[in-house]
This record gives C-alpha cells, sequence and structure tokens, in this order.
C-alpha cells in the first residue's frame, strides 16, 4: 500500500508532571519553529488558565513541528498530541490516541512507572500503538535509571503486551535543558554525548510508522476533538484517514445515530507550531480543523458523498464519580463578595444564576468532553453530573465559577452498577510514596477506609513504596487528611481498577461542623470565644446565614453557634475588662477541600467571590426534624 514518509503523527504519555509539555517546549524551539525575536513562556502548550495554575495538562493539544532532517532530505512534518497525564481526563487521551500511529511513553528517572503510567499505558496498548520509552529527567540527583528501565518492563509484561510491543527503543533525555541520547547516562547526570534533541527526533522518524493510505478509497475523516472560534464558529479537529479534503469541497457528514446530511468545508486549517493556517488541501494521514459544520460532534465521520462510509466512533471508559450540580440557593444569591457597596452591585451585574443558564452551560460542556454524562433529577434546578474523578468535576466547576456561575454542589458520590443482582462500586488502585516513619499513619488511614494492601517495596532510600486497592468513596476526602498526616512529604496517585462488590459503610470525617445559628457579620468577639470548640473557617467581618458551616467541631456532632455575637459595651471601666487574646487565623478550604470536607446532609455553595460549606437543610428547627424522623425510620 503507498505509505506518506513525510508525516509522522505520534502521542506524548505521561503520568502527571513527568515532563511531556517541557519536552514537547523543546522540541518546537529546536525545529525552528519560532522566530530568535519571539517571546516564549514557560509549557507553551498549557494555554488555559487552570492548567497553568495548578500546573497539569487538562485538555489533549496537537502541535505540529517541521524536521529538516540533518542528511538533507525533505523535511518531515511530525504531529504531536500532548495528552494529559490524570486519568480523570481520559477521555482526553482516548481522542489523543485515535489521532496517531505510535507513543512517546515518558517515564520520571526517579519516580518510574506510576499509576497514571499504567493508565495511558493500557490505552496505547489495548489500541495496538508501537512504543518509544522516553527515560527523562535523567539530572535528578535521585535518579535511577536501570530500575526504572527494569520497572517498565515489569509494567509492559503486566499489561500482557506482545513481543513486538516489548521490543522499545529507549531515548535517554532531560527536557529542561533539551539533550538526548540512546546512550545510557549516568544516574544524576545530563546525557554527555549529545547537547540537543537529534536522537530522540530520530527515534521518532525511525520507529513511528509513516501513515498508510488506499489510493482508490474514497474520502474518510474522523472527528477527534472540537474547538471555537469568535469568527468561524464551531471548528472540529479531525484526522484524514483515506482520500483528500479540500476547502469549498462538499462531504458526506455522518452522524452519531447514522443519519447522514451533505455539507461544505468552509475552511480548512493546518496546525503549524501553536498556530493554525489556512490549507487548500489535506491528505491521508494528515490532521486539520474544518469549520462550516455547526453541530459536528466528536466520534463522527466526515465521508465522500458518493459513496459514505461511516468510521467506529470512539469510546470510553464509564463515569465512577457523580456530583449534583444546581442553582444557588443560600440566602446570599446574586450578591457580590459582601453583598454591599458600589463594587459588589457592579459585580454581580453579570452574575449568572438561573437553572437555564446553568443546563445550557452544562450541554455545552458536554459537546466537547465525552467523558462526562448530564441526567435529570427530581428538581427542575438541579442535575446528576457524572465524570471519572473528582478531580475532573471540580474543574468544570471551577470553570463555571469563573464565567460568573453561582452554584450549589452537592457531596461527590460514587457510581455504582448491578452484577448478578448484587451492587459493585468503583475501585481505584492507590499508588502512595511515603517516607519510612510515616507507614503506620498510612496504613492505618487506609484501614480505616477499607483498603487492602497490594504491594509494598522499599528502595533503601528511607522511602517506601505502598499499593492498595481500595473503594473509590475512601479516596472522597483522603488526601487533605494524607497531607497532614504524612506532613507535606507523601505523594499518593490513584486509577481506576474496576468495580467490586459494595464494601459497606464508611466513616471516614469524625468531627461534627459548628453551623452559624443565624444570619449576620462575624465578629471576632464571637471567634475568640469559640475558637475552643474546633478550627473556624471565617475572617471577622465575613456575612454568614443560618445554615452555614463557620468551622469543624471537635466533636462528633454538630453544633449550631452565634459566630456573630458583640461584645455588650458598659459605662463601667476597668483596666483589666478588656481582653487581648488572638484570633488563631482561620482555616481556609478551596473548592477542592470544601467538597471533600462535606457530609451527607451539606453541600457547597460556589460564586465568583467566594465558596461556602452550608446544610441542604438551612432552617435549624427543620434539620432537627428530619435528622430525628431518619433516626426513627
Amino acid at each position: 500500500m503507498p505509505t506518506r514518509h513525510d508525516i509522522r503523527n505520534v502521542a506524548i504519555v505521561a503520568h502527571v508532571d513527568h515532563g511531556k509539555t517541557t519536552i514537547v517546549d523543546a522540541m518546537l524551539k529546536q525545529a525552528g519553529a519560532f522566530a530568535a525575536h519571539q517571546q516564549l513562556d514557560d509549557r507553551m502548550m498549557d494555554s488555559n488558565d487552570l492548567e497553568r495554575e495548578k500546573g497539569i495538562t487538562i485538555l489533549a493539544k496537537n502541535t505540529a513541528v517541521k524536521y529538516h532532517p540533518k542528511d538533507g532530505g525533505a523535511p518531515i512534518t511530525i504531529n504531536i498530541i500532548d495528552t494529559p497525564g490524570h486519568a480523570d481526563f481520559g477521555g482526553e487521551v482516548e481522542r489523543g490516541l485515535s489521532m496517531v500511529d505510535a507513543v512517546v511513553l515518558l517515564v520520571d528517572a526517579s519516580e518510574g512507572p506510576l499509576p497514571q503510567t499504567r493508565f495511558v499505558l493500557r490505552k496505547a496498548l489495548q489500541q495496538r500503538k508501537p512504543v518509544i520509552l522516553c527515560i527523562n529527567k535523567t539530572d535528578r540527583p535521585d535518579s535511577r535509571i536501570d530500575e526504572v528501565v527494569n520497572e517498565t518492563y515489569d509494567l509492559f509484561l503486566d499489561l500482557d503486551a506482545d513481543e513486538d510491543q516489548i521490543e522499545f527503543p529507549i531515548v535517554y533525555a532531560c527536557g529542561r535543558d533539551g539533550i538526548a541520547s540512546l546512550t545510557k547516562p549516568e544516574n544524576g547526570t545530563v546525557p554527555a554525548d549529545s547537547d540537543n534533541l537529534e536522537p530522540f527526533f530520530n527515534a521518532i522518524l525511525e520507529h513511528v510508522p509513516a501513515p498508510v493510505y488506499d489510493e482508490e478509497a474514497p474520502l474518510q475523516a474522523h472527528v477527534t476533538n472540537l474547538d471555537a472560534d469568535n469568527f468561524l464558529g464551531r471548528i472540529a479537529l479531525l484526522r484524514v484517514e483515506q482520500g483528500e479534503l479540500r476547502k469549498g469541497q462538499t462531504v458526506a457528514w455522518i452522524k452519531r445515530d447514522g443519519t447522514i446530511s451533505n455539507v461544505r468545508i468552509t475552511e480548512l486549517m493546518m496546525t503549524e507550531a501553536l498556530t493554525r493556517k489556512p490549507a487548500e488541501v489535506a491528505g491521508p494521514g494528515d490532521i486539520c480543523a474544518v469549520a462550516g459544520i455547526p453541530d459536528i460532534m466528536i466520534g463522527e465521520t466526515l465521508a465522500d458523498p458518493e459513496n459514505p462510509i461511516a468510521l467506529p466512533l470512539i469510546t470510553v471508559d464509564q463515569p465512577a464519580i457523580s456530583m449534583t450540580i444546581g442553582t444557588n440557593t443560600s440566602p446570599l444569591v446574586g450578591r457580590g463578595g459582601t453583598g454591599k457597596g458600589a463594587d459588589a452591585k457592579a459585580a454581580v451585574k453579570n452574575r449568572k444564576v438561573t437553572a437555564r443558564q446553568v443546563k445550557d452551560r452544562l450541554d455545552r460542556e458536554l459537546i466537547g468532553n465525552v467523558s462526562l454524562r448530564v441526567l435529570d433529577t427530581e428538581r427542575p434546578d438541579a442535575w446528576e453530573v457524572q465524570g471519572r474523578g473528582e478531580l475532573a468535576l471540580a474543574i468544570l466547576v471551577e470553570q463555571m465559577r469563573r464565567e460568573g456561575f453561582e452554584l450549589t454542589i452537592g457531596k461527590p458520590q460514587v457510581v455504582t452498577k448491578l452484577v448478578d443482582g448484587k451492587v459493585h462500586e468503583p475501585v481505584e488502585r492507590l499508588t502512595v510514596d511515603v517516607p519510612e516513619e510515616h507507614m503506620g499513619a498510612v496504613t492505618q488511614l487506609m484501614g480505616v477506609r477499607k483498603g487492602r494492601m497490594d504491594n509494598m517495596s522499599n528502595h533503601g532510600s528511607g522511602w517506601v513504596r505502598m499499593e492498595f486497592v481500595v473503594p473509590s468513596r475512601g479516596l472522597i476526602g483522603f488526601r487533605t487528611e494524607f497531607l497532614t498526616n504524612t506532613r507535606g512529604t507523601g505523594i499518593a496517585h490513584s486509577i481506576h481498577e474496576g468495580h467490586e462488590p459494595w464494601f459497606g459503610t464508611l466513616t471516614t470525617r469524625n468531627n461534627g461542623s459548628l453551623v452559624a445559628d443565624r444570619a449576620g457579620a462575624v465578629t471576632a468577639f464571637a471567634m475568640t470565644n469559640l475558637q475552643e470548640r474546633g478550627v473556624l473557617f471565617t475572617d471577622p467581618g465575613t456575612e454568614v446565614y443560618e445554615g452555614m458551616i463557620v468551622g469543624e467541631n471537635s466533636r462528633s456532632d454538630d453544633m449550631d453557634v452565634n459566630i456573630t455575637k458583640e461584645k455588650k459595651l458598659t459605662n463601667m471601666r476597668s483596666s483589666s475588662a478588656d481582653s487581648f487574646e488572638a484570633i488563631v487565623p482561620p482555616r481556609k478550604l478551596s473548592l477542592e477541600q470544601s467538597l471533600e470536607f462535606c457530609r451527607d446532609d451539606e453541600c457547597v455553595e460556589v460564586t465568583p467571590e467566594a465558596v461556602r460549606i452550608r446544610k441542604v437543610i438551612l432552617d435549624q428547627n427543620a434539620r432537627g426534624r428530619a435528622s430525628s424522623r431518619a433516626k426513627n425510620g
């Protein structure tokens, strides 16, 4: 069959923070994608604000470099897909792999293969993609290159790789310095026999198969991603499998339900470095972007109108975690951070608080996010949103609050399923790296969460790696406690491991809540008196309402407190009457920590200015009646 030797399509997959985006930066710079005078940022591919803040890749993105071989041959276009390393964004990984012919597996020279490495590699092996192993960060002082290579071989065997897949080439690199070599350097050093990424480029050209096609076959192009443009409207990113796609051409659009309609390609673009440039034609193996089809969806096919043949739909793993997202129902709805003053009025002008606006936004998210589900609930102003994990759902909520939405978010729950008449719940494989002295604390934490230890290894460096299989429910709220117990030194990562029979009741939070019993502004006097009752979450002057949670109780039950109490003034003076007791700084909870903190009868109010935890039933008396009814059945 004919082969296109002028193009290579490759995805870079790895665990979180093993250096994918950094090495793509170095490839772009060394391939001459930028002019000498251009101002370049670090992690150029992480273009999203949230990606830069959190230091992780959330959306799969493609770039292209024109590589000029040193032997003077014709330039070769290398299309690179930068995929997320987090299993919560697995839908992005699956889409990225459907666009390429091989993968580069990046592994940290010190940390070795971690759960997300297993996740992305499993996806690549299932799709029969050849693998190039890149051992990155060889300059880390604690690198252990030989052991990491052996661990990677073990991982391939564990995932039932066949003989062809396990015979992979190995490249050693320091992505930050833009240096790669095929010769193994000493531990803790940069490869000495190279000063650029030339060996890495050569490995890609040699081991990534060039796209093959059938000259007689009709047009087939697969939609793998969506984007939007203010002028062009919805843009579909697709890979041309067979035939040619031209600007102005009329093609058959085969939808998910099998119906076919003819549409015209108004704009055709190809990626060069980080920009899309107009093109006239895209051939087999090309990754291009087209405009002119307003309702096109991921997984659909553009084909020849005379002979339309559909490509298989992209399938993704089922959701494991769900949460209820609804409109804001608190007394402070539609008001700014404090609800007072001209600044607050200006801030709330563009506030989105209606059920229609929330539903439209969730429907819009479904267009580009194939791993998300939105289901109706009994209430007209709330919807159940299902996703891969807590992080994926928290990212969605964070994006919505930045767009001006006010929301009420329910406690995250697991998505169960019935197997042979029995309820099964999702389980995760958790890998924990901790210093030896914290081993007991972690084992105790996992015991409460009904996790069972599968494996434990000690590298002799004072650190222990433990693997647990634990119900997904047990990991909701785990990270905060884990970091506290390991004094911030522990590293924990988990991936979905399937479903197992229901584990029974789990009690992960032993402390109750301090609940405000009236509306008003928090006073320093009241905070001083309440400090001994537990840990407070609010600053003096913060506006609260009845049913809002203002702190964590030191005991297991909830306590209604008056945090707005003011000091009574008298006409009697005394030198010792005023107490100058210091207020302990309140604990500020992020959105993720607030969701983890919630109990079943609590929810989180999210606005652009604030994240507040509150009771589902705000009225103190109604809450008491509801709890007594629940106890008495």
